[in-house]
Parts: C-alpha cells; structure tokens; sequence
C-alpha cells in the first residue's frame, strides 16, 4: 500500500477523508481534525472509532495517527 492509499475496507466518505488525512498529515488532534476537515466532534469520534476498531487508526499522546500495517 502506497503512503496515501485508502484501505479497501475504509468504506464511508468521511472514514476515508479522516484516514486520508492522518496518513497525510502523520498526527492530529481532535482540534485539528475539526478545524481542517469541517466534521463536528460527534461525527470525528464516531468516524475515528469506527476506524479504530478496524485497526486503522490509533491514540497517541498528541491524538490519533494511522496505523502503519506491513505490505
């Protein structure tokens, strides 16, 4: 999978647009997410769970980060 890739089992827009992001990016809060993305937080933690749950996306001390997955 190429850095900027969108996993096949991502499957809702914004699910993609929050990955996308995180790849991009490296980290982000929950603040940053809102403020770039124009998503309110119940939709962020909703969609990040979502994502986390799938093993995607993880909490880091600075916020959420995606998950580096072997190829």
């Amino acid at each position: 999978m190429s850095q900027r890739q969108i996993p096949n089992e991502v499957e809702s827009a914004r699910g993609k647009l929050v990955y996308l992001y995180l790849r991009t990016e490296g980290t982000a809060s929950l603040t940053d997410l809102q403020g770039a993305l124009g998503l309110s937080q119940l939709t962020l933690l909703t969609v990040l769970r979502s994502l986390r749950d799938t093993g995607h996306v993880r909490r880091t001390n600075e916020g959420f980060a995606t998950v580096s997955r072997p190829a």
